[in-house]
């Protein structure tokens, strides 16, 4: 099982959510996490986040949380950045309590995680970057890359 989700239903669900808890975050500025945190913190995005990762205790700012049990409200949406063996195990969690989405990262895919979250009635996405979804959505993201409005070739 292979799931694909459109480009519709994806703006659908970053247009309904409202807090994201982020799986695996790392502090490590050069880990893809630590990318998608700084840009879903700008002014750009509404979402309440919760970074998630029993040894780290604070990354840019945000406190982080142990798992998705000590949060201090259900995520709408679940954002994994971990291995795939580990995503049937967060799937589990997520449904366990109560979130509304799963979201695999870029090069994550896992068919007993998507089941798992799907049968709960949860939106799965998988191998998809919020931090690109969500700039394809609003409007940040052309064919030469991103538009941040810092960067120019023009004198």
């Amino acid at each position: 099982m292979t799931l694909q989700t459109s480009a519709a239903e994806r703006k659908r669900i970053l247009d309904d959510t409202r807090s994201i808890a982020i799986v695996g975050a790392s502090s490590n500025p050069s880990r893809a996490s630590n990318f998608v945190i700084t840009y879903l913190k700008s002014s750009v995005c509404n979402y309440r986040l919760y970074p998630v990762n029993p040894r780290e205790t604070e990354i840019n700012g945000l406190v982080v949380y142990p798992s998705l049990d000590d949060l201090p409200e259900v995520p709408d949406l679940v954002d994994v950045f971990r291995k795939p063996e580990d995503c049937p195990e967060i799937a589990h969690e997520a449904v366990a309590i109560g979130a509304k989405a799963l979201w695999l990262q870029l090069g994550i895919e896992s068919d007993e995680a998507a089941e798992v979250a799907s049968a709960a009635g949860l939106d799965v996405v998988m191998n998809r970057c919020v931090k690109i979804e969500h700039a394809r959505f609003a409007g940040g993201l052309h064919l030469a890359g991103f538009d941040t409005g810092v960067i120019s070739s023009r004198r």
